[in-house]
């Protein structure tokens, strides 16, 4: 071999190296796959598969975010303006707060079968029946607005629940989906976003577009203009998604994803999946205390107008200014999450220390609800929703982290699905608390499963899959080049050795 020669063979060398070693590849997107396919380590181990991040992922999450949020501020919509619709359908507390549990009770049952239609179907075809069921329902309630026409506000509740069931779970498969290993937990956050920033506005809208006026016929007026803003929004969403929203990118985002991909369908089993995250310690454990903690927080959100006007009489107004303060600290919260999460991976540790600070938040907020001063229920909302609200995107990150390969739609679903079943026990026992002895009493009650909570994450086990995926097709490639690399020098220094010895 020639000096000429050795010097082209160390130059190819060096660029495959380079190709090998940026993070995202950008190669001809014809070839991609076919580039893909072809490389695999000298030992049998597969090599990074080229990878890349596009711009599109920021509308496809914004996209979802909002008709999250559109779904989510239905959820709400009735319980904080408990009293004025208990008025003009002429039903007790009990009948307008399962407006809002029903999204809980329908979430039960349908979970395993729309999970099983995201992992067969994609995020496309469910972000489609979401929006469509969703703008449905708003209209149904648009032709509910007549005080004998309860059951059909009631069956509009209802196709808006059902829309829910494509939503809740969608976050952490969009960001699996379409982010990069150090945005996921961030896309995640905002994909929870859009649903928080949802049932802050269910919070402040209502008692603002309906206020508690004796007038039936200017009290359905108010109500018809809230559902006509609300199916109006509804449509022009599911309108974008039809013509925006997208499956999923060309290239993947990830290694960890372009090995999901290679995974064939027909070897993909939903059961088998279910079975072998119930028999994952760790993650069972997770589904017990996020099922606690967002169970205390559906709780609290569904009675929250009824704790508030047992103190302050006549304030419907700061009732949903606090249910917004809730949710807009809890915001903030998840997306500091989010972003401390992308830069130390510190699931375990960061899980604890917010669902401790649930438990100190729910203490204080029950302390200070009835010392007669609407400011520190502010302030002690404030600070409870920061941290409750500010777990959710947590939860669903250290899901995906603890069961990784198995699908982010189910793991996510099985969650939810805890967190639905403790929502609906703490709402109806809390209620029924309330209502036989006081609001403190029923505050109390959700802290002692917020403290049983707290106990049982100190000990789940940190292990963080997704990440030794990622991190070991890194280590593998680094292999590659190293091996290339004194190939390289190996050609470079024979022509040299032989001329020396000549």
């Amino acid at each position: 071999m020639t000096d000429k020669e050795a010097s082209e063979g160390a130059k190819l060398n060096d660029d495959e190296i380079k190709v090998d070693l940026g993070n995202h590849v950008k190669p001809v997107a014809e070839d991609a796959t076919t580039c893909a396919d072809n490389q695999s380590h000298p030992n049998g181990v597969e090599a990074r598969t080229p990878t890349r991040l596009y711009k599109r992922r920021w509308m496809i999450v914004l996209l979802f975010s909002s008709y999250s949020l559109c779904n989510s501020f239905q959820w709400i919509q009735y319980g904080i303006i408990n009293n004025i619709f208990m008025k003009f359908y002429n039903v007790d507390a009990f009948t307008i707060d399962w407006m809002s549990m029903i999204y809980m009770l329908t979430y039960i049952p349908f979970i395993f079968p729309v999970t099983w239609l995201l992992d067969k179907k994609g995020l496309r075809v469910i972000a489609l029946v979401a929006t469509a069921l969703n703008c449905a329902g708003t209209w149904i309630k648009v032709a509910s607005v007549r005080p004998n026409l309860f059951a059909v506000t009631f069956l509009g509740q209802f196709c808006c629940s059902f829309a829910q069931l494509f939503i809740l779970g969608m976050p952490s498969r969009i960001a699996s989906v379409w982010f990069g290993s150090e945005e996921v937990s961030t896309a995640c956050s905002i994909g929870v976003f859009g649903n928080q920033l949802g049932i802050a506005i269910g919070f402040l809208v209502p008692p603002i577009l309906v206020p508690n006026v004796d007038d039936m016929d200017e009290l359905a007026h108010h109500i018809s203009i809230m559902f006509y803003i609300t199916a109006g929004v509804a449509t022009l969403l599911f309108i974008l998604v039809v013509f925006v929203f997208q499956e999923r990118p060309k290239l993947p985002p990830t290694q960890a994803q372009a090995i999901a991909r290679t995974i064939p369908p027909e070897q993909y089993s939903y059961s088998a999946s279910i079975l072998r995250l119930l028999r994952n310690r760790p993650f069972v454990l997770l589904i017990v205390t996020y099922g606690l903690n967002v169970g205390c927080f559906y709780a609290v959100s569904t009675l929250l107008n009824r704790m508030i006007i047992e103190h302050y009489p006549g304030e419907e107004v700061n009732a949903g200014r606090i249910g917004l303060t809730i949710v807009i600290a809890g915001m903030v919260g998840s997306l500091i999450c989010g972003l401390w999460l992308d830069k130390t991976k510190t699931y375990k540790q960061t899980t604890l220390v917010v669902y401790f600070m649930s438990l100190v938040g729910m203490i204080v907020y029950a302390a200070t609800l009835s010392l007669g001063h609407l400011w520190v229920v502010f302030i002690t909302a404030g600070a409870l929703g920061f941290f409750m609200t500010g777990y959710l995107p947590l939860g669903f990150e250290f899901a995906v982290e603890l069961t990784y390969p198995e699908s982010e739609g189910t793991s996510s679903g099985l969650l939810n699905c805890s967190a639905q079943v403790f929502g609906i026990i703490f709402t109806i026992c809390q209620g029924k608390i309330i209502d036989h002895f006081s609001t403190l009493a029923g505050n109390i009650f959700l802290c002692v499963f917020l403290l049983i909570g707290t106990i049982i994450t100190a000990f789940i086990k940190s292990d963080l899959r997704r990440q030794n995926a990622n991190q070991s097709v890194k280590a593998t490639a680094q292999e590659k080049m190293s091996e290339q690399d004194y190939g390289a020098t190996a050609l470079i220094s024979e022509p040299r050795t032989a001329a020396s010895q000549a």
